[in-house]
């Protein structure tokens, strides 16, 4: 089935860097296809947006990272990136990969970013 793990969150303090990873796997599609998402959510507050990529490499981020964050895929490695720069304490949310293809939405477990001195 299909498979998206996270990696790379952790405790950074404000105005650091992390590299978030997302793996997938299971397809049956190939991964080249899937428009991928990086989501937020931090406590008491709804899931947001954070950055998507076209299978072709088109990126967009959100207003909350221009400028500091950057989404990427390596379709060699069935994997997508978000490389956050600046972290913000507001930063602070679980961030969920996300694969999309037609009508068909899959998501990760998440992983924990904490921006906080």
């Amino acid at each position: 089935q299909v498979q998206l793990v996270e990696s790379g969150g952790g405790l950074v303090q404000p105005g650091g860097s992390l590299r978030l990873s997302c793996a997938a796997s299971g397809f049956t599609v190939s991964f080249n296809f899937y428009l991928m998402r990086w989501y937020r959510q931090a406590p008491g507050k709804e899931r947001e947006l954070v950055a998507t990529i076209g299978s072709g490499g088109n990126a967009n981020v959100a207003d909350s990272g221009k400028g500091r964050f950057t989404i990427s895929r390596d379709n060699g490695k069935n994997t997508v990136y978000l490389q956050m720069n600046s972290l913000k304490p507001e930063g602070t949310a679980v961030y969920y990969c996300s694969a999309l293809l037609a009508s068909l939405q899959y998501w990760g477990q998440g992983t924990q970013v904490t921006a906080s001195s």
